[in-house]
């Protein structure tokens, strides 16, 4: 009868742990699910971004085509514009370095 007892509670004990065990799995199971679901949501807006994103640089696409034979005027102009914005860069670069120094200096000091 002491036998029958021990295998009695074994086999309950582990039917109720598979139980929970099974029970805990489900859960993860639905909760992966709904992760992957939101990821594939997530996974759209990116694309559609991304699509958007290539649309707008297709039309801020600079055309960079041959211009053996094209006239000289509009490209000295671009290379001008690029030289000024080119300028403006580096001197707002000074001044970012020179502010920077200057507080250094004042810290050191």
């Amino acid at each position: 009868m002491l036998w029958f007892s021990v295998w009695t509670v074994l086999v309950v004990g582990t039917l109720v742990g598979a139980f929970f065990l099974g029970r805990r799995l489900w859960r993860s199971g639905l909760e992966l699910g709904r992760e992957l679901a939101r990821a594939g949501q997530t996974w759209e807006q990116l694309a559609d971004r991304l699509a958007e994103l290539q649309a707008l640089a297709e039309q801020d696409r600079v055309d960079t085509g041959p211009t053996v034979l094209s006239p000289r005027g509009p490209l000295v102009e671009r290379r001008a514009a690029l030289r000024e914005e080119r300028t403006a860069r580096r001197a707002a670069r000074e001044q970012r370095h020179w502010r920077t120094r200057e507080s250094w200096r004042a810290y050191w000091s």
